[in-house]
């Protein structure tokens, strides 16, 4: 299955001043699935290291230097390392937190070398390590769940694709294409973004397979809490990542949760859950400039769950219930779609830049409003609605428009893509004028390139 991310690690290992490079995300995203395509395609040699089934090995090795360790792995695993022709990747290397730190001094002595990392729960570790990081001495790359996109492409739709990559925002989409198009989103909504759903589906054609590998997997991540160790009540992080699923699209009240527990102490477990990055948090910003994170305000928040397969497999719907549903605003009162859409702006940004997404809210009681999310392209913050149907009133969209001088609004539904240059009155009798650039759920992928292309 080919990754975006393929071509990030592509241009690492040609980079002439390379840092070892630490991949970070959620269980199950195919972080080390990902190292290891990468270096057969690319590398003579490689040398996965499983740190946690070797590691009294590596804590024996942790502080020898750089040159004498590699020595050491030869010999441990009778595999010669040649630095610029072997990739030497440590996987599961959460469970020897100490050994990144030691990844600076392969940056400064064994600078051709390339090394990778990656492990779950890596962020517990860079929350509470007792060592010193290697700050400017290596780099990471964020993973999250597979995109549309990638789905074309591991379900044997590449043309689509391929087509999809080429379309410009002023163009015409054809009818057959609109409707195929909009029948494998619905597919893919379905399904989720896990890799191994979607190799399984690749491999059988069958929901159903794909609906046990999700419940696998949301049951491997309740069984991780058992690792979060005492840092928080077992049943009570249970409670919070059930509940989790139906809240996304809302704005987040502890309350809603439980009215038992005290939200300081559901605060700590929804910190846990984005540790693992099994939940994103969506904060509302002012938006009154740039960065928009400095008019974010910290209390008021939505959530967004890992991904959206995994999000209507958790709320107890089936896929192939979903992907029956032809009014995608129906399938979960349109939370999945305000999920799906989510997750992928979320990873949309560069793979080194941890992932952040925010939205407007004005509170006002006699014209209160929210906009969905609101993104920044080209030095200019683009406000984004999300509409499941073919229709849905704009009035959020406008206000923020009137209000920040916004000259280019994006909306997400199911109506074939257009771009208008639109004018509205407000009911006040203010006239605003902007371009709105109205795109398909299925060019989820591409709203960077076509907001871009739309300025």
């Amino acid at each position: 299955m080919n990754r975006s991310a393929f071509a990030h690690l592509k241009e690492w290992k040609q980079r002439q001043k390379r840092k070892p490079l630490v991949l970070r995300g959620a269980r199950q995203v195919g972080k080390s699935y990902l190292v290891e395509a990468f270096a057969k395609r690319e590398f003579e040699t490689s040398l996965t290291v499983n740190a946690d089934r070797d590691r009294e090995f590596l804590r024996r090795i942790v502080h020898e230097p750089p040159s004498r360790m590699v020595q050491l792995l030869e010999l441990e695993y009778g595999q010669r390392i040649i630095p610029g022709k072997t990739l030497l990747f440590f996987d599961e290397i959460q469970a020897v937190p100490e050994f990144l730190a030691r990844f600076r001094y392969f940056y400064e002595e064994l600078p051709d070398l390339h090394v990778i990392a990656a492990g779950s729960l890596l962020d517990f570790v860079l929350e509470d390590h007792s060592f010193s990081m290697p700050v400017g001495r290596i780099e990471y790359l964020h993973l999250g769940p597979m995109t549309f996109g990638e789905f074309l492409d591991a379900t044997g739709n590449e043309r689509w694709s391929a087509f999809l990559s080429a379309f410009g925002c002023r163009e015409t989409m054809p009818d057959t294409a609109h409707q195929t198009l909009l029948r494998l989103f619905r597919t893919f909504l379905a399904l989720g973004g896990m890799p191994e759903a979607i190799e399984t589906y690749a491999r059988t054609l069958s929901l159903l397979e794909a609906d046990r590998v999700k419940e696998s997997i949301l049951g491997t991540l309740r069984d991780d809490f058992a690792k979060y160790g005492r840092r928080v009540n077992h049943d009570r992080l249970l409670k919070m990542f059930g509940r989790l699923p139906g809240m996304v699209g809302q704005r987040f009240k502890f309350a809603n949760v439980s009215r038992e527990d005290s939200s300081r102490e559901l605060a700590r477990c929804l910190h846990l859950l984005e540790l693992a990055r099994l939940v994103y948090r969506v904060r509302q910003s002012s938006c009154s400039g740039l960065p928009i994170g400095a008019g974010a305000k910290e209390e008021a928040f939505k959530v967004l769950f890992l991904d959206c397969g995994l999000l209507l497999h958790a709320c107890g719907l089936r896929a192939t219930d979903v992907e029956r549903e032809p009014d995608l605003m129906l399938v979960n009162a349109g939370a999945a779609v305000e999920q799906v859409v989510g997750q992928h702006l979320l990873h949309a940004r560069p793979f080194w830049e941890d992932p952040e997404l925010f939205y407007w809210a004005r509170e006002k009681s006699t014209s209160a409003a929210e906009v969905d999310y609101v993104i920044v392209r080209g030095g200019r913050i683009v406000p984004v609605e999300v509409k499941a149907g073919k229709t849905g009133r704009l009035r959020s969209l406008w206000q923020f428009v009137a209000e920040k001088d916004a000259r280019l609004a994006l909306r997400f539904n199911a109506d074939k893509p257009s771009l208008l240059d639109a004018a509205d009155t407000m009911h006040d009798g203010t006239r605003i004028s902007y371009r709105l650039l109205s795109l398909p759920l299925y060019l989820i992928d591409q709203a960077n390139r076509l907001v871009d292309e739309a300025t």
